[in-house]
């Protein structure tokens, strides 16, 4: 075949073969439209370490969906109705609804993943995920991830249990510091309050900046005073302030002599380390 020829023939061939697939997308599309639903299903990502979420729990918040969508045209299967109903659902963090080929509903999910558990002053407990979204608490489950007490109100946006997740992301992120974290109590921005596994003190971290700072100062304080001083010696570590660590000696009275007499141990209230001296000052209460 001549040259010429070839490349008269070549632009025609490219434009026969767009036809053929317009007209075949085209009449696939009308196929597919008019194809009976053949059901719906659910999948649960990671559902092992979500137990509390399965497949059959959130198909009973679909109520006779299923039943009536099977054997539809899947063209008038609503699927973003679908995916507003599962949005509604605390213990989900997003879901994607997909119309599969064999003419089946396919319902994504992705469980919450829950960052803490929340303790208010008043109200029942909850879960939060890293965008603040709630799972309420349940005795049927139970998630092992930090613990926050704090009075908390809806109406306050400046200062909430997701203002904590700085520090939770830090203990996160420093697996020997997060073992020995049981809870984290908020007072106020200024005075966050961590109550570690070890029993008999907390500890007062101030706010939320200059994390390391404290901690390699809390870490000092463990390693060099405590051994010496005794571990229920205080009853409050303060770290609020930079370069020191200033520790409260805990209150104890003596038992009571036949006289009925109480005696007051000598209280220390303030023990003061800096970070370069690491010097203990007590000083008597007057």
């Amino acid at each position: 075949m001549p040259k010429m020829l070839k490349k008269l023939l070549a632009p025609l061939a490219v434009v026969a073969m767009a036809a053929y697939l317009c007209v075949a997308l085209s009449f696939t599309a009308r196929n597919a439209a008019s194809q009976p639903c053949e059901g719906l299903y659910i999948v649960v990502r990671d559902s092992t370490e979500h137990p509390f979420v399965t497949a059959s729990e959130l198909e009973k918040e679909l109520g006779t969906l299923p039943s009536r969508i099977a054997g539809v045209p899947l063209s008038r299967v609503n699927t973003d109705s679908i995916e507003d109903i599962f949005e509604t659902i605390d213990k989900i963090e997003s879901v994607r609804v997909i119309t599969l080929t064999d003419g089946h509903i396919l319902v994504d999910v992705d469980p919450m993943e829950p960052v803490a558990r929340v303790f208010p002053t008043t109200g029942r407990s909850y879960y939060i995920n890293r965008a603040g979204k709630r799972i309420t608490a349940s005795p049927r489950y139970h998630i092992d991830v930090p613990v926050i007490q704090g009075h908390f109100r809806d109406s306050d946006t400046s200062f909430s249990a997701i203002s904590l997740l700085p520090l939770i992301d830090w203990l996160d992120s420093h697996p020997g510091w997060s073992s020995l974290v049981s809870a984290i109590k908020a007072d106020s921005p200024s005075d966050i309050i961590i109550v570690p596994v070890i029993r008999g003190h907390v500890v007062n971290i101030g706010n939320l900046e200059s994390l390391d700072s404290k901690f390699m100062r809390l870490k000092r304080f463990y390693e060099e005073v405590m051994p010496q001083k005794g571990w229920d010696m205080y009853d409050t570590i303060s770290l609020k302030w930079g370069g020191q660590a200033v520790a409260t000696r805990r209150i104890k009275r003596l038992k009571a002599p036949p006289a009925i007499v109480e005696i007051e141990e000598e209280v220390d209230t303030n023990t003061m380390i800096g970070v370069d001296s690491m010097r203990v000052a007590h000083k008597r209460l007057s």
